[in-house]
C-alpha cells in the first residue's frame, strides 16, 4: 500500500475541509461532499457527521475507493474502516483540537458514537 508523501499529507491535514468523492458501483465518482479530516501520525481519517446515514459514507463503505481533494492536493484513495477504540479516542481529541473553534453543535456529533462508528482511514492509491 502506498503512503502519503509529506507534500500531500501536510496540506490535506491542515485544510479545514476535504472534498470526498466515493466511487459508485458503476465506477463513477459521486459529486464532492465537503467533510472534516484529521491526522493521526502519517494517516488521515474522516467520519460521517450523519453517522451511517451519510450517503457519501455508505457509498465509500460499499465501494472502498474514491477521490479526495484538499489543500491543493487531489488523490485517489482507498477507504478502510478504523474500529480501534484507542485510535478513535485519539481522533476524537484531534477533531476537538482542530475544529473546537466551531460550535459544539457541529463538533459534538463528530465525536459521538454514530460518527465514531463511521471512521475511515484514507490510503493513497
Amino acid at each position: 500500500m502506498t503512503s502519503w508523501s509529506n507534500e500531500e499529507l501536510t496540506p490535506i491535514a491542515e485544510a479545514d475541509e476535504l472534498r470526498v468523492q466515493p466511487r459508485r458501483a458503476d465506477g463513477s465518482l459521486r459529486e464532492p461532499t465537503p467533510i472534516w479530516v484529521v491526522r493521526d501520525g502519517a494517516d488521515l481519517y474522516v467520519r460521517s457527521y450523519r453517522g451511517p446515514d451519510g450517503v457519501w459514507w455508505r457509498t465509500a463503505k460499499a465501494g472502498g475507493a474514491g477521490r479526495v481533494q484538499a489543500g491543493g492536493v487531489t488523490r485517489d484513495v482507498a477507504f478502510t474502516a478504523a474500529t480501534d477504540p484507542e485510535l478513535n479516542d485519539r481522533l476524537d481529541a484531534a477533531y476537538r483540537a482542530k475544529y473546537g473553534r466551531y460550535s459544539a453543535t457541529y463538533v459534538d456529533p463528530m465525536v459521538a458514537e454514530p460518527a465514531r462508528a463511521t471512521t475511515l482511514r484514507l490510503s493513497p492509491r
